[in-house]
């Protein structure tokens, strides 16, 4: 994987002032940034979260997902702590696309969950990939986590590339008519913490 460091700059946004660091996958073409605040460094447990893009949850408030609100959660708690890190990676869908999750949302509409929407679409469950964080984190001088999120496959692939976590950290956020299933799949077929 060829992940390289672009550009950095302050990124103030209304739970206080982050650093935006760009990243280039020369591999796929996909840009990745890293949002930091506070001061990271080895040795050090850092809250992160790893957070695959969801242009549906997190720029148009879509509640079939719990997205956008994890993403808020996430940079209100940093800002809390004065010290974390968002890691935001181009993987739209769990790694399918958007407009493959398009198509997805229309056989969920028909009665498929979203499982079985990426398999009938000949996708897996779950095609993201958690390699591109190292050299991310490498970059940044990080190498130990307090990781804030439910799924434990996203520790075991920080864990694979020789990060330290120290802690998972769950992040709940509000339940909705429109998510329940989503959320209740999560649990039952993809391994999350409830």
């Amino acid at each position: 994987m060829t992940v390289s460091f672009i550009a950095s700059a302050a990124l103030p946004t209304q739970w206080g002032q982050f650093t935006i660091h760009g990243f280039e996958d020369s591999a796929t073409g996909k840009e990745h940034v890293a949002l930091a605040m506070g001061d990271l460094g080895p040795g050090q447990p850092i809250l992160c979260r790893l957070h695959s893009e969801c242009l549906t949850g997190d720029c148009l408030f879509s509640l079939r997902c719990d997205c956008g609100p994890q993403l808020q959660a996430a940079m209100q708690r940093i800002a809390e702590e004065g010290q974390g890190l968002i890691l935001y990676l181009r993987q739209e869908g769990r790694g399918i696309g958007l407009l493959n999750k398009i198509k997805a949302y229309g056989l969920q509409d028909s009665g498929a969950d979203t499982v079985e929407a990426n398999e009938q679409l000949g996708f897996a469950a779950d095609g993201r990939e958690y390699d591109i964080c190292r050299p991310m984190l490498e970059h940044l001088g990080v190498d130990t986590l307090r990781v804030m999120t439910n799924n434990p496959r996203k520790v075991e692939a920080l864990q694979s590339m020789g990060m330290t976590i120290e802690e998972m950290v769950a992040l709940h956020t509000g339940v909705n008519p429109h998510n329940k299933d989503y959320l209740a799949v999560k649990v039952s077929k993809l391994g999350h913490i409830e």
